[in-house]
């Protein structure tokens, strides 16, 4: 399984003015794996140390009790037998059970730089917020480390690791904007794009589907399995750092209605469907929860005109989404046979528009949605190059009736319609068309570093 965080944990590693790095990310995206199988071994071979604060305990206990980085050194050396110098490579993971860590990266950066220190874990920031919340004043080190966000397989990656031949062929083509000539090919991508759908992007999800793709009844069965797991897990980390029962079962409900309240005509989250008569701050905790640990994205509501910044229209309208498609799929228990078997465009649009969700949100973009009058609405709206650009989310072709209705309010310097469709360009209407399996590459161009 290759990752394209890779080139950043290079790029910082040969960074003259590199500072600790903090890796975040949602459980079961893969950052360990990209830490110590893609980069440490590598790059460190035998001269690299990697601590799991959720297995070594006495490594826990001794820094809860000596936070002094000199003491930390000594204890590392004599345990462990690691070398603080510049050759050595330190990986601290699963960094929530050991929040000093986080403190005393402060004072790697000020007084042990030269020794590479690479810290993560997945609730960190929600264990500081609890911390926070109970008045015992934890710090963030702002200002004296990099960071890292890690999220699921984009499609562009899941492509990379099912075919490379076809990555370089899809990724030549829109790179020199060209579409794909052949019908026959571009359904062939197509069908590539609905098992990713299916799949998602948790790397070992990925690594199982693509190890057993030749038989899809097999690869079937095991892709619900490990998903199926990963959900638990999931719904089992939401009893984690809370302040309650009920903000645990609040935040579990919201996770599990994801699916269902999109499916829905009007697609806003509504917290009344889940248990009547909660107001919106009874679930501004859980929802915290969830969007903070990169499990849930969430969508906010613009009003008719628009002005950049996009800033939010109504507090209490949004959609919600979840950051890994696999996840998405399975809790919408649809047939495998929609996204692996049937050649037909079976599928609901929200299949789709969870997609574009989650390949914006993996590239840290604030997502934002459009209503109009009379019905009209827009499923995304982003900011490129101080314009906003609306994004429809189209199956087939559809219409082009909302974005009429969002010029009348609007300067419209381009939009983009993301669908089933050949690539191209319709320069009356200002539309630009681009296959689903192409939308990846567009957004690593888009908002390239």
């Amino acid at each position: 399984m290759e990752r394209k965080y890779l080139i950043d944990l290079i790029n910082w590693d040969n960074d003259k003015n590199r500072k600790p790095l903090l890796v975040l990310g949602a459980r079961q995206v893969g950052k360990s794996y990209l830490i110590e199988e893609l980069f440490a071994k590598k790059y460190y071979k035998d001269k690299y140390l990697r601590i799991d604060c959720s297995d070594d305990k006495k490594f826990v206990e001794f820094v809860n009790e000596n936070s002094s980085l000199d003491d930390t050194l000594v204890y590392l050396s004599l345990n462990y037998n690691f070398v603080p110098d510049r050759e050595h490579l330190l990986i601290i993971d699963e960094a929530q059970e050991c929040l000093p860590i986080i403190k005393m990266m402060k004072h790697f950066c000020e007084r042990k730089r030269n020794i590479p220190l690479i810290v993560s874990g997945s609730l960190v920031r929600i264990k500081i917020s609890r911390l926070n919340k109970n008045n015992e004043g934890f710090l963030f080190p702002v200002g004296k480390i990099n960071m890292l966000y890690i999220f699921p397989l984009t499609f562009d990656e899941f492509l990379f690791n099912y075919d490379k031949n076809v990555y370089k062929y899809v990724k030549e083509h829109f790179e020199n904007d060209i579409p794909i000539g052949s019908q026959e090919i571009h359904n062939n991508f197509l069908d590539i794009f609905k098992e990713y759908l299916f799949v998602g992007g948790m790397p070992e999800v990925v690594d199982v589907y693509l190890k057993n793709k030749n038989d899809k009844v097999s690869a079937i069965k095991k892709v619900i399995k490990n998903l199926d797991e990963i959900y638990e897990t999931y719904l089992s980390d939401m009893e984690l750092y809370q302040a309650s029962r009920e903000s645990i079962v609040r935040t579990q409900m919201i996770f599990k209605n994801i699916y269902s309240q999109l499916n829905k005509e009007n697609k806003n989250f509504k917290y009344s469907l889940i248990e009547s008569g909660l107001r919106n701050r009874d679930m501004l905790n859980p929802l915290a929860w969830l969007i903070t640990s990169n499990i849930v994205i969430e969508s906010s509501l613009l009003k008719e005109r628009v002005t950049t910044p996009l800033t939010v229209s109504d507090e209490n309208m949004m959609r919600l989404y979840l950051s890994d498609m696999g996840l998405f799929t399975y809790q919408s228990k649809a047939n495998a046979s929609d996204f692996l078997l049937n050649t037909k465009n079976t599928l609901s649009g929200i299949f789709f528009e969870n997609y574009i969700a989650s390949e914006l949100h993996a590239r840290r973009i604030k997502l934002f949605y459009w209503k109009g009058k009379r019905n009209s609405e827009l499923e995304f709206l982003i900011n490129i190059n101080s314009n906003a650009v609306p994004i429809e989310v189209k199956k087939g072709r559809g219409s082009i009736s909302s974005l009429e209705k969002y010029k009348l309010h609007n300067t419209l310097t381009f939009a983009i319609k993301v669908s089933s469709n050949q690539y191209g360009y319709d320069s009356k209407n200002k539309i630009l068309t681009i296959p689903f399996y192409y939308f990846s590459f567009y957004l690593n161009k888009t908002f390239s570093k």
